[in-house]
């Protein structure tokens, strides 16, 4: 049986605040947990009503279903609850194709933006300080486990850009459509703000503005949202490097 302090402590973390003073995040579901398990991410503590994830860590409790509803983010819990301490890595350099997200505030695009680029191969993502935080507990749940493999970085986008000899290629509405663009294996792409786009201070280090055109009239969808278009565009690159 989980104590009121253990209940606060696991809630505490669906806070970003409590998360990096504890370094600490959440992760629900089956197959995400196990997908951590099996990542350089270190179990802290797992909790599970089953006896399900076949860990040797003596850091798992079995609590009941009541208990794990009082701190699982699910309206219908699945069968356990992860904590895993928050990596701090080294940030690489840019290389081969690589994904830059200008102040992305909506967990659920982000937590979709990783899982593509986990889907499609790329690695690393370059976030700016304003975008949404990646342990966020709707960021987690949208990557699907994908998190556990692909890494972020929050920089100083300005300033990577500067020094990047990588083709950069940022998405906007009004740029060349990316159906007539000779695009190169190797580059980085820049996807924007869900309201107001690319950031303008990174405007000038963008090398091609990239479009995705809309086939129907001024009546139809105004916009995508920044996950449909980074899955439309990241396919496109990938699409005129496949080898297969």
């Amino acid at each position: 049986m989980l104590s009121k302090q253990q209940i606060k402590d696991i809630n505490r973390l669906k806070q970003k605040k409590y998360r990096y003073q504890e370094g600490l995040f959440i992760v629900e579901g089956i197959k995400s947990i196990k997908d951590f398990l099996k990542s350089d991410y270190r179990l802290h503590t797992l909790y599970s009503t089953v006896d399900l994830f076949s860990t040797k860590d003596e850091n798992c409790e079995i609590i009941s279903e009541k208990d794990l509803a009082r701190i699982s983010s699910y309206k219908k819990p699945q069968v356990g609850l992860g904590v895993f301490r928050i990596m701090d890595e080294p940030m690489p350099k840019p290389s081969k194709l690589s994904l830059i997200l200008s102040d992305i505030n909506d967990p659920g695009n982000l937590g979709t933006l990783i899982r593509l680029c986990d889907w499609f191969g790329i690695r690393n993502i370059y976030c700016s300080k304003k975008t949404v935080d990646p342990y966020n507990p709707k960021v987690v749940q949208a990557s699907m486990g994908s998190l556990s493999r692909v890494k972020l970085f929050y920089t100083d986008l300005k300033s990577l850009m500067k020094k990047q000899e990588l083709p950069v290629y940022g998405a906007v509405m009004d740029g060349e459509p990316i159906y007539r663009k000779k695009l190169p294996e190797n580059a980085l792409l820049v996807i924007g703000n869900e309201a107001n786009g690319i950031a303008d201070e990174l405007y000038p280090n963008i090398d091609h503005r990239i479009s995705i055109p809309q086939f129907t009239s001024s009546h139809g969808a105004e916009s995508l949202n920044a996950a449909m278009a980074g899955s439309i565009l990241i396919s496109e690159f990938r699409r005129r490097s496949f080898k297969g």
